[in-house]
This record gives structure tokens, C-alpha cells and sequence, in this order.
């Protein structure tokens, strides 16, 4: 017999049978099915929201509030150096070529960074670059555009 999903089971006694309230009193959750008598906890719709804390100041409120956070930040890919010895000598590395690369993930700009040495001559097309990144680039024989995205 082969084996698949089909034919996997839990493992015995891992797996409880769910608790049937309600159903008499000889099950010892009968009538008030293990809600007690009566307040909120026993009423339908009974809960607290999330968060609250009996009426004290809850925790969300009494932290300080800092900084500001741009609801239209821009996260950019962030490219190595050193990455870039994928491409062949003389190669047109783009946004494009660098996802297919692995090397970009998402869909934003890319920024080339200067971890590492480049060995190549590319023509990079990116839309960020770093001062230290331009130089190793060009230093190594290849050329830089900084693009829009």
C-alpha cells in the first residue's frame, strides 16, 4: 500500500473528541452548558475586545509615541556589489536582469550598494546607486545610468 495523504492519520489519543455542551444534566455540562448562571460571561455575544484590560489604561496607550512612518515609503531592492560577477563582461544589467538573477526580489527600484568587488565590465541601468558603488563600477571598465522607475 502505498502512502499519501489519504492514508495518514493522527497519531493515537493526539485527537480528543470536541466537548457537546448542552446535553443533559448527567453530563455535567447540561443546562448552562459550563457558562455558570448568570452575568456577561454567560450571555451570547459575551468578550472583551481586544486590548482592553478591565478599564485600565491598556498598554497600546500608555507606550510612548515616537517618529513618523510615511504611509508612501518606497522600500527599495537592495543590490551587492559582488553580485553582479553573475552577469558576463560587457553585459546590460536592468531591473529586470537583476530579478531574473535572484538578486532583486519585489517590485520596487533597485539601489546598488558597495558590498564587495566588481570584477566585470557591466553597464548597470538602476534606478539608486551609491557614490563608493559608482566608483568600483567604473573603476572596473563598466558604466552607470540611474534610470526612473
Amino acid at each position: 500500500m502505498a502512502i499519501d495523504l489519504k492514508s495518514l492519520k493522527p497519531a493515537n489519543g493526539s485527537v480528543r473528541d470536541c466537548k457537546r455542551v448542552g446535553r443533559g444534566i448527567g453530563s455535567g455540562d447540561g443546562k448552562t452548558s459550563g457558562r455558570g448562571q448568570k452575568g456577561a460571561g454567560s450571555r451570547s455575544g459575551a468578550g472583551v475586545k481586544p486590548g482592553f484590560e478591565g478599564g485600565q489604561m491598556p498598554l497600546q496607550r500608555r507606550l510612548p509615541k515616537r517618529g513618523f512612518h510615511s504611509p508612501n515609503r518606497v522600500e527599495s531592492a537592495v543590490v551587492s556589489l559582488d553580485g553582479l560577477d553573475l552577469f558576463e563582461n560587457g553585459a546590460v544589467v536592468d531591473r529586470e536582469a537583476l530579478r531574473k538573477a535572484g538578486l532583486a526580489k519585489g517590485r520596487g527600484p533597485v539601489k546598488v550598494l558597495a558590498n564587495g568587488e566588481v570584477t566585470k565590465a557591466v553597464t548597470l541601468k538602476v534606478q539608486a546607486i551609491s557614490a563608493k558603488a559608482r566608483e568600483k563600477v567604473l573603476a572596473a571598465g563598466g558604466s552607470v545610468e540611474v534610470v526612473p522607475l
